[in-house]
């Protein structure tokens, strides 16, 4: 199994999902978080005064699919979630070694 982990531009949350579920995931964790990497950040002005944005806003996208499906999905989070402009995002993919649905005690990919 592998855990596919993305992060994306806010906006573009519900088109990666609906081409997530398309494609048949059926379980998705979405967290939002803040961070910086070639974007870096950018300059805004609140009430006159000028401040520095160091952080800017994404989603960060966490599922667990059979490792037969990894690449088809990586290239549909790709495809869903991309601007062509800087701070599009990343997918880093993890192996895991076991998964567990609590409520059946199914385990592998069973549980996903």
């Amino acid at each position: 199994m592998k855990l596919i982990i993305a992060t994306i531009k806010p906006f573009k949350l519900e088109e990666v999902r609906e081409a997530l579920t398309d494609a048949g995931v059926r379980g998705l964790m979405v967290t939002e978080i803040k961070g910086f990497g070639a974007q870096s950040g950018h300059t805004e002005i609140y009430r006159g005064a000028e401040y520095v944005v160091n952080f800017v806003p994404k989603v960060k996208l966490e599922l667990v699919v059979a490792d037969s499906q990894a690449d088809q999905l990586i290239e549909v989070i790709t495809k869903a979630a991309q601007t062509g402009k800087i701070g599009d995002g990343k997918i880093f993919v993890l192996d895991v070694e076991q998964a567990v649905r609590v409520r059946t005690g199914e385990t592998g990919e069973d549980a996903i």
